[in-house]
């Protein structure tokens, strides 16, 4: 699994910050698996969480992002997955500490609650930030 692809999904209220972020992604030279939706058409965020959950369990993304309107929802339902450890992040600091201690590999994002600056700020953050490890490690043994 190459650790520069990234899956992207979102529900409906999330596609328009999930297509700037796979545009921000493709700048910073990561491979983008685009996991829908791809408009306004009311969907299921359940069913785009799950296609996460199988992306990074088959291989095929190391890490991902998800959108919807709060974050919350779609962040509940990633989280239901035991190899997933989803962090729904209000500012890059939120996502700097879920990478360094919580070794999260999905990044939530609420598209109704963020602007774009704070949004891409979380997606650095997020990209930037190796898990510390040590004393955190045990937790995250005991979460999967």
């Amino acid at each position: 699994m190459a650790q520069n692809v990234i899956a992207i999904a979102s529900d409906h209220a999330g596609f328009e910050v999930k297509d700037e972020v796979s545009k921000l992604l493709a700048e910073l030279g990561h491979e983008v698996v685009d996991l829908g939706s791809n408009g306004p058409e009311s969907v299921d965020y359940p069913d785009f969480a799950d296609a996460m959950a199988m992306a990074i369990l088959d291989g095929r993304a190391s890490r991902g992002i998800l959108v919807c309107g709060t974050g919350i929802g779609i962040s509940i339902a990633a989280n239901r997955h035991r190899h997933i450890r989803a962090a729904r992040c209000c500012d890059a600091t939120d996502a700097r500490l879920a990478r360094l201690h919580n070794d999260a590999n999905v990044l939530v994002l609420g598209s109704r609650t963020s602007g774009w600056e704070t949004a891409r700020d979380c997606v650095l953050a997020f990209l930037n930030t190796e898990f510390e490890g040590g004393r955190h490690q045990r937790r995250i043994d005991k979460m999967s």
